[in-house]
């Protein structure tokens, strides 16, 4: 949890805007991060029952997490700042719809940027 916190706070500037524990007998907690704002948040959770294991984007549930900006400038941009920070990622990408950036969280998460073509 701690280099999770860490690597969003890094990487996106978010600050840690609650935290508390999960409600009934299970244990663990929720941390939601996010800009001060609260425009937009990522919420981290924590399981006592988890064996350890990672993330799995072929399991059933999550594959990956989006956000768009604004444009390509902005998506190079973040290329570079991923380069800066030594954050794996694949390179943008061009697509019928536009351009994407594909990278992985330390929970191993894929994480993508958008940026969509305008006509």
């Amino acid at each position: 949890m701690d280099t999770s916190i860490a690597w969003y706070a890094d990487l996106f500037g978010f600050v840690e805007l609650a935290r508390e524990p999960h409600h009934g007998d299970g244990g663990g907690n929720a941390v939601v991060l996010g800009p001060e704002d609260w425009s937009m948040f990522v919420v981290l959770n924590e399981h006592p029952t988890n064996a350890g294991e990672s993330f799995d984007p072929v399991r059933t549930g999550l594959d990956h997490v989006g956000f768009t900006v604004a444009d390509q400038d902005i998506l190079r941009g973040w290329e570079a700042r991923l380069e800066e920070k030594g954050v794996t990622y694949s390179p943008v990408s061009e697509h019928g719809w536009g351009w994407s950036l594909n990278f992985r969280d330390p929970d191993d998460i894929q994480l993508q940027l958008i940026a969509f073509a305008t006509s």
